[in-house]
């Protein structure tokens, strides 16, 4: 297990899935963790809504009045809308930029000079869709791209800081959100294997193998780490399909 102790961690969207996984990791590692989002995680919660653009501000002050630090942030809050170009709506395509991409970035801006001061570390949750897209999804591709981008700007920017700046990308990982996915087909158990199966290690990922990479990121461990985009898909994005 990575160790924590010490250390001031943040983890968004930390109700369930990857987020909830990373917290309960930093906490078991020693670390103290807030959490925010608009529901309770378990720890010492901030209830936030990132849609609103005042939250990462608000966010951030509370931590700064409660802890008077900050050394870990963990951008993972997000969320995805169905539909082509011709589909969507401007507000749908507004509000997963907000969330997914102008969150991270206004979090990590008002986060700086706390992760300066203690030569922080921030871990950005992307995704595969931010390297390749699945269909109907223009807005979540686009936003996934654009914070790894971010990831790299800030890492060059901040690593003169002693800040680093890394992002996963996950694949197909059993958070709640697909698993009822995978339940409204009417065959769930034959979906489930055709989308194991696209995997070259033969099935999905869980929350707690993604927390596991970015708790390692965020620690002393990968101090030369920084400006990189790790994707953690059990081999999906490196298998050509068959002709």
């Amino acid at each position: 297990m990575t160790h924590f102790e010490g250390k001031i961690a943040l983890v968004t969207g930390a109700s369930s899935g990857m987020g909830a996984a990373t917290a309960h990791l930093l906490h078991a590692g020693g670390a103290q963790v807030f959490t925010a989002q608009r529901s309770e995680a378990g720890y010492h919660d901030v209830k936030a809504d990132f849609l609103n653009p005042d939250a990462p501000e608000q966010v951030i002050t509370h931590i700064q009045k409660h802890a008077g630090t900050l050394d870990i942030l963990i951008n993972n809050a997000g969320i995805m809308r169905e539909g082509t170009v011709e589909e969507s709506s401007l507000e749908d395509w507004h509000a997963q930029l907000q969330m997914n991409l102008t969150a991270p970035f206004l979090l990590t801006r008002y986060a700086m000079p706390l992760l300066r001061a203690r030569k922080g570390a921030i871990v950005n949750v992307g995704s595969i869709e931010g390297l390749g897209n699945n269909p109907r999804h223009p807005a979540y591709g686009a936003s996934k791209a654009g914070l790894h981008g971010l990831t790299r700007a800030v890492a060059v920017d901040h690593g003169p800081d002693s800040v680093r700046c890394n992002a996963v990308a996950p694949g197909w990982i059993d958070t709640p959100l697909n698993e009822d996915f995978i339940e409204s087909f009417p065959d769930p158990a034959a979906f489930r294997a055709k989308i194991g199966g696209i995997h070259p290690v033969r099935r999905t990922g869980t929350p707690e193998e993604v927390a596991e990479l970015i708790c390692w990121l965020a620690s002393d461990a990968a101090s030369f780490v920084t400006g990189q985009v790790w994707t953690v898909d059990g081999g999906r994005m490196a298998q050509l399909s068959l002709p």
